[in-house]
């Protein structure tokens, strides 16, 4: 679930660590399903442990912690997928703990908790971050991302505009939650092929982007369904009070008043206005009530 919004707030969380020295790296081995780790635990351990925190970084959907030692500077880069949380306080079960670095600043441990078992650890020097997340790998960020960039990169595909925005190689960062509360905004159809979109539309569709994962950032993220994503500090999200249609199905929208509606795209649900979101190649395709 972690999408941009969510993971810039692990990493703000997590930033303050800058400087410490870990001074142990432990892998929990469990009865749960293993980890994607690259080197191997028992070698990542040794590669860790005497490192020193530099910076952290985001890339998209992934956390770049950079480490100086004794050799070449390298990244230890954490994707957390479906339910993979950075914590700096207690995790929620001792028993999904995948990681735990132990430091000598006032902040005691880092911890990696991922409770399906779907996140991944990558430790990588520079070319490997290269290959991990650079632009041969993730399209423009999600914060930052302009009309251009999106016309460029979506203006001649096929695909309906909500299954595009989840292509990290096209915008990075946004996800499930994100691509609907986006498109709402921005008052375009899901289902609408991309290629169908004209350049205001694509002014509309970056412009509520930068906007809805800004707010998502400031409100530190959403915790939705079993409330699962924590921020580092072990605080639940609130931007999930703000969502317009994501989650909504048969509400009232909070724009016209018609009826959200819920649609499977790609093996996902897609929640969205029927009234509202009626732009350009979306004209005609839903019978929906006027905007009052």
């Amino acid at each position: 679930m972690p999408e941009l919004p969510e993971v810039e707030t692990m990493r703000r969380g997590i930033a303050a660590l800058s400087g410490a020295r870990i001074l142990e790296a432990r892998f929990p081995v469990g009865r749960c399903r293993p980890l994607s780790m690259r080197p191997a635990p028992g070698r990542l351990a040794e590669a860790l442990g005497g490192a020193v925190i530099g910076p952290v970084t985001r890339h998209g959907k992934r956390v770049a912690i950079a480490l100086a030692g004794g050799g070449p500077d390298a990244w230890l880069v954490i994707e957390p997928r479906m339910t993979g949380l950075l914590l700096v306080a207690d995790p929620p079960t001792e028993k999904h703990l995948r990681m735990e670095l132990l430091l000598d600043g006032p902040v005691r441990r880092l911890l990696f908790w991922d409770q399906r078992g779907l996140g991944t650890i990558r430790l990588l020097d520079a070319a490997g971050l290269e290959r991990a997340c650079g632009g041969a790998a993730l399209g423009p960020d999600g914060l930052v991302v302009t009309a251009e960039a999106l016309a460029e990169r979506l203006g001649a595909s096929r695909r309906a505009v909500k299954v595009a925005l989840l292509d990290q190689r096209a915008v990075a960062g946004i996800g499930n939650i994100y691509a609907a509360e986006i498109l709402h905004r921005a008052a375009i159809d899901p289902r609408v092929p991309c290629r169908r979109l004209r350049s205001d539309d694509f002014e509309r569709l970056a412009r509520a982007a930068r906007r809805v994962l800004a707010s998502a950032v400031d409100h530190e993220g959403s915790s939705i369904g079993d409330e699962l994503y924590r921020t580092a500090d072990n605080r639940k999200g609130r931007f999930q009070r703000l969502h317009r249609v994501y989650g909504r199905a048969g509400h009232p929208c909070r724009r016209c008043g018609g009826a959200i509606a819920r649609i499977v795209q790609a093996q996902r649900s897609t929640f969205f206005c029927p009234g509202c979101q009626r732009a350009a190649g979306a004209r005609g395709l839903v019978p929906g009530r006027r905007r009052a």
